[in-house]
């Protein structure tokens, strides 16, 4: 059968389609804001010409008027024409700067230059197969410290801790904790200075996490931690936590059925497991109405399937989806489960999940 051609629903996407390249575009450019401080110097300026901006943030003055011309087509910085001065709303500000904490979202446009620098080697996986390594995104454990320290490190002691009643007093008392996939163990050693009396330790896959891990903890002269360089399909311990963590770190295994039921061994019988992992349906058709699906499936293909494929893995990918999670929890061995959400966190589940 013929189909009509709607011209009306093809003007519609033509423009939906510009509006997507101007809207990756500045996600770029914002990424860049980020990195320079340029969002974070703005805010603390009066309206200021291009050369006072680059002398206020140490930077070059032809590249920022540039990247301020992207800033006020873009509709993100105000520009008076007259005395040409710019100026970041106040409101803009709220959303963009260091200042704004947990609510800043600029961060996470880092991650499309990063996943675009591997943007050759994702499209041969297409045709062969395989996957790209952790080694090949650079700059990769730099902005997930800065996604830690916004969706977990931020709201460790005030949120994710009260999750669990009596956690934090167990903390106090002295427990055993383990984090799996720990990166660069922003949050283990913040723990870690809190409660003196716990002992923690942390896992990873990577040598250069680990690494910034260790130092982090010289600095903060921490003695009740420690990291180690470890692929959690290979953790062997029994019955040895009172707590285990995973933050963001199951679906990027290549075996996360191993790793799982490894982390079931390694708990202890009165123990809890925190999971915190995307918050997602399995079935795609589930997920029409998530507010930043697109970029999650995106960060999926290009980053959290491929590193699985690229070890011979599972590539479950990031959108593996609650009802994925579910079925492999309790394959692992886990009896009782509970899903919370955080106000703050629109990305993540937080799975409270025990023996029995």
């Amino acid at each position: 059968m013929t189909q009509t051609f709607d011209k009306t629903k093809a003007e519609a996407f033509a423009g939906r389609m510009l509006d997507t390249l101007n809207s990756g575009a500045l996600a770029v450019m914002i990424s860049i804001g980020h990195r320079t401080e340029l969002f974070d110097t703005m805010a603390e300026l009066p309206p200021s010409t291009s050369q006072q901006i680059a002398d206020a943030a140490g930077l070059n003055e032809r590249y920022v008027r540039e990247w301020l011309g992207a800033m006020v087509t873009g509709r993100l910085v105000d520009y008076n024409s007259i005395d040409k001065t710019y100026s970041l709303p106040t409101e803009y500000a709220a959303f963009l700067t260091r200042g704004a904490s947990s609510d800043n979202i600029a961060p996470f446009a880092q991650f499309l230059p990063l996943l675009s620098s591997v943007e050759d080697k994702i499209i041969d996986c297409f045709y062969k197969g395989g996957g790209v390594p952790y080694s090949e995104f650079k700059r990769f454990h730099a902005v997930m410290a800065e996604d830690s320290n916004q969706t977990v490190v931020s709201a460790l002691f005030e949120h994710i801790l009260l999750l669990i009643p009596g956690l934090t007093e167990a903390l106090e008392k002295g427990i055993e904790v383990l984090d799996v996939g720990c990166g660069c163990g922003q949050a283990l050693n913040k723990l870690a200075e809190a409660f003196p009396n716990s002992r923690f330790t942390g896992y990873d896959f990577s040598g250069e996490a680990i690494a910034n891990a260790n130092t982090e903890a010289q600095l903060r002269q921490l003695s009740n931690i420690h990291f180690e360089v470890k692929d959690a399909a290979t953790l062997d311990e029994c019955d040895r936590y009172n707590l285990i963590t995973t933050f963001d770190a199951i679906h990027d295994q290549a075996r996360p059925d191993v790793v799982l039921h490894n982390i079931y061994n390694a708990l202890r019988s009165d123990g809890v497991y925190l999971m915190q992992d995307i918050n997602a349906t399995t079935d795609v058709g589930g997920n029409l109405d998530h507010p930043i699906a697109p970029f999650l499936y995106t960060i999926s293909c290009m980053h959290c399937m491929s590193v699985s494929l690229a070890y011979g893995g599972m590539g479950l990918g990031a959108m593996w989806g609650q009802e994925k999670a579910l079925q492999m929890l309790s394959e692992a061995g886990f009896a009782s489960v509970e899903i919370k959400r955080l106000a703050h966190d629109l990305m993540n589940n937080y799975y409270i999940l025990k023996k029995s």
